[in-house]
């Protein structure tokens, strides 16, 4: 790995961004992690589970090198502890992928016909949310440059809007899943319909904290 100051020295952003790519390794494992519980194949599932906790230990890693790493003489167009929060956020996107692999390991879990259509609408949606806080993270460098104003920013301004977009869609998606799992209740044991929710919720959380990144990267620009 380069070392942390090294890519602050290229760009302000650039360990962010470093950072935000592991993240984004760990939710584009996860439409391969369901599809091998649709399949029914558990130990795909545990080998790409195990594959999502490898990417979220080195998202960790990188999260702490550039705490412990970040230089205090090194010039920040934004506050440092605005940079940190970010940070923060960004990893808990990580650790929510890691929970959803995490639950279905659990025990073998059977994607009813009832919520399947929309249980993959729903990770997709969840998914649609992170890429585009994604791509506002990868937007930070062309932000600096314009000193956090004029067309970049409206550009960006505008795809905060649509990760609430994307996020509030989702919510709408998950009520429709929870109905569709109640209705299913008396197919599913105490414990395989607890886990079930768990699941919507740790998936739910995908697109909050996005959204929450996004409003958080908003703030910085109404005040830079």
């Amino acid at each position: 790995m380069r070392s942390i100051f090294n890519l602050f020295g290229k760009s302000p952003f650039a360990a962010l961004q470093s950072h935000m790519d592991r993240v984004a390794a760990c939710i584009r494992l996860l439409p391969a992690l369901i599809k091998s519980v649709e399949v029914r194949d558990p130990a795909q599932t545990e080998r790409i589970a195990h594959e999502i906790g490898e990417l979220e230990n080195q998202a960790d890693i990188t999260k702490n090198e550039i705490r412990n790493h970040l230089p205090k003489s090194i010039f920040l167009p934004i506050d440092r502890g605005a940079l940190l929060e970010i940070l923060s956020i960004q990893d808990n996107i990580a650790d929510m992928a890691e929970d959803v692999a995490v639950l279905l390991t659990l025990k073998p879990l059977q994607i009813l016909p009832e919520f399947q259509e929309d249980f993959h609408a729903f990770l997709h949606k969840n998914s649609e949310a992170f890429e585009v806080v994604y791509k506002i993270i990868h937007e930070l460098h062309e932000l600096c440059e314009f000193s956090f104003g004029g067309i970049e920013a409206e550009k960006v301004r505008g795809m905060v809007d649509q990760v609430a977009f994307l996020e509030h869609e989702a919510d709408l998606i998950q009520r429709k899943l929870l109905r569709n799992l109640f209705q299913s209740e008396e197919k599913l044991t105490f414990s395989t319909f607890h886990l079930w929710q768990r699941v919507f919720e740790a998936i739910a959380g995908i697109s909050n904290l996005s959204e929450k990144l996004a409003n958080r990267i908003r703030m910085t620009l109404e005040i830079a």
